[in-house]
């Protein structure tokens, strides 16, 4: 069992607009450091950013460690689930066996995320990441229109959740929740897009979660919510709000929800850094 695998997350807000330059300091290293990305150059799209951002973040957490590039390697399963394998050189089997980083990189507008955690292989895969920002989109629709609009990824029970009369906020927070939860759970089993969400039922008011209508036993589903101030072009200064969650299989007999409702809760394992912060160390990241 994975019950002594502990979570980390980073977490990195597009804070402000990127310039060229930035931009091509990022591609250039990722391309170099990060093979298995195959990234197109597209220096004027914000989503190109945004996934080399995403990439970037496993070789800033391996620096943290103190563990040169050149002393790990990135694996994949067939399902594309990705794990870390560091050299095994000057370490005991045992260590190497459990010294393996399972990661997974999500996004959403201006927040870039990677959560990850340590041990075996087989223990440390199931790992996923959900970021759904609490806003309606396009700007304007109505919040109850907003929320039809994802009748098809969730169950009539979850519906029920999201009744007008609880108002705008209580259903757009709430909205957040399932989608953030259903997919940290795909990604974590390594499903594809085209996966069809509402064959997963979260039933938050009793902290339980159904696959086919089968109980999602020997989980763990931690969400929590990010608050970001953002500068755009001409100066404004934005505040964005996203629901986040995160899901790993713990293979314990029931299945467990971690509510994080406060900044204190999420200091021992939540680490926030920002464009400027990422940029700055560019050139250790490759060392």
């Amino acid at each position: 069992m994975a019950t002594d695998c502990p979570l980390l997350v980073w977490m990195l807000s597009l804070n402000r607009d990127v310039l060229t330059e930035e931009y091509d300091k990022c591609f250039h290293l990722v391309q170099d450091c990060v093979p298995h990305a195959r990234l197109p150059y597209q220096p004027t799209s914000i989503d190109s950013f945004r996934q080399l951002i995403c990439h970037m973040l496993p070789l800033l957490m391996m620096r943290h460690r103190r563990i040169s590039r050149a002393k790990w390697k990135d694996c994949v399963t067939s399902n594309g689930k990705h794990w870390i394998e560091q050299s095994p050189d000057d370490m005991p089997p045992e260590k190497f066996l459990q010294s393996m980083i399972g990661y997974h990189l999500a996004y959403d507008n201006s927040l870039c995320g990677m959560v990850m955690t340590q041990g075996r292989q087989r223990q440390v895969i199931n790992i996923g990441l959900g970021i759904k920002q609490i806003s309606v989109e396009p700007k304007g629709v109505s919040v109850a229109a907003y929320a039809e609009s994802f009748a098809h990824k969730l169950t009539p029970l979850e519906m029920t959740f999201l009744s007008p009369e609880l108002g705008d906020e209580v259903v757009l927070r709430r909205l957040s929740i399932l989608l953030s939860l259903k997919a940290a759970y795909i990604k974590a089993v390594g499903q594809s897009t085209a996966f069809d969400w509402s064959r997963l039922e979260f039933n938050i008011p009793s902290e339980s979660a159904r696959g086919d209508d089968h109980p999602l036993q020997g989980w763990e589903f931690r969400v929590f919510k990010a608050q970001l101030g953002v500068q755009r072009m001409g100066g404004v200064m934005l505040e964005e709000s996203y629901q986040c969650a995160c899901a790993f299989f713990r293979g314990t007999k029931e299945s467990k929800f971690i509510w994080h409702d406060n900044a204190k809760d999420l200091e021992a394992w939540v680490q926030f850094i920002n464009i400027d912060q990422m940029v700055k160390v560019i050139p250790k990241l490759r060392a």
